[in-house]
């Protein structure tokens, strides 16, 4: 019966001791896991402003490539002339000029942006400040001039890098567009 008394006497729980490095434990975990969910948001954030940046240069390749396939007498800037009018092709200008189907003529420029005239209006810069447009970057005019038996056709090669905080991210972008209306006699 002795014994039985012994058994009730010990005292069953946790100690101070155990309980304080539960909690620290408890507390190591917790700070890892906000560590990560503040670094996972800080991620998805930059990644969305990163996608801002390329929709827009997405938007502005895009508003070349509509408006080059609907107009005609396209007019490859390379001498560095941009009043010329008639229609010329070349292997590597840092402008075209053409007429729009309503009429008008629209002149993109290439230099550290993009730029665009219409209707003989200021050029208006196009790209964000947040992308640099490498220097290499051009049109090439194939079949612009009348007296060819080409179909107009114009390619668009954009290389340069998106700065965005303290980021560098390349691209090359190239693109083809025919004019939509024949002109082929």
């Amino acid at each position: 019966m002795g014994q039985k008394h012994k058994k009730l006497d010990k005292q069953n729980g946790y100690t101070i001791i155990e309980t304080m490095i539960a909690v620290s434990i408890f507390l190591v975990v917790i700070m890892v896991g906000m560590s990560a969910l503040l670094n996972a948001d800080l991620i998805h954030k930059k990644s969305g402003d990163m996608r801002s940046i390329m929709d827009n240069l997405s938007f502005v390749m895009e508003d070349i490539s509509r408006n080059l396939r609907t107009g005609y007498s396209y007019h490859c800037i390379d001498d560095g002339n941009l009043n010329a009018i008639e229609p010329r092709s070349c292997l590597s200008g840092n402008g075209i000029s053409f007429k729009s189907d309503a009429g008008d003529r629209i002149k993109y420029i290439i230099g550290s942006d993009i730029q665009k005239s219409m209707a003989g209006g200021s050029y208006v810069e196009l790209t964000s400040p947040e992308i640099v447009i490498d220097p290499s970057s051009h049109f090439t005019v194939v079949g612009a001039e009348l007296s060819d038996t080409l179909q107009p056709f114009v390619t668009i090669k954009l290389v340069g890098k998106i700065t965005y905080r303290s980021i560098e991210t390349p691209f090359s972008l190239q693109t083809s567009v025919s004019q939509r209306s024949l002109d082929v006699p």
